[in-house]
């Protein structure tokens, strides 16, 4: 490649986006009631519980995948989505964070641009998800 086509390959390599992006804060997730003061405790594994419409399940895998990304962005070191085998439609996410100071920070870096993605799960799903919280022992 030559000189000219590497400078036009640069320029179309990561586009910046023509759209502006909604940043601010979007903390519509329920605060987590604990029973006592954990400090700075960690690491917090978070287990979210959805109950998929079967014929959404597909568009629900998409989604919920790019979220991921999302979740990570904001703090989890560890993130994953599985099927349950024993119930058809129930899809638990995991994600990991270092301490419970990190998991409420999470609450309050979700931005309304991210909003998008929480539509697209809510419309794959029969109810409310059901969020756990649990810190390491």
């Amino acid at each position: 490649m030559n000189p000219p086509e590497q400078r036009a390959a640069q320029r179309t390599f990561m586009p910046l986006s023509d759209t502006t992006v909604d940043l601010t804060a979007w903390n519509h997730w329920r605060m987590p009631s604990v029973s006592n003061d954990i400090g700075s405790e960690g690491p917090v594994l978070v287990i979210v519980e959805y109950d998929v419409i079967p014929e959404q399940a597909e568009e629900f895998i998409k989604a919920v995948h790019e979220y991921g990304r999302i979740r990570r962005r904001d703090g989890a070191s560890r993130w994953g989505v599985f099927k349950d085998l024993e119930t058809a439609d129930r899809y638990t996410e995991i994600f990991i964070v270092s301490s419970w100071q990190e998991h409420i920070r999470q609450h309050d870096r979700i931005t309304r641009a991210d909003s998008r993605f929480e539509v697209r799960i809510r419309n794959c799903v029969r109810s409310e998800p059901t969020v756990r919280h649990l810190l390491y022992s």
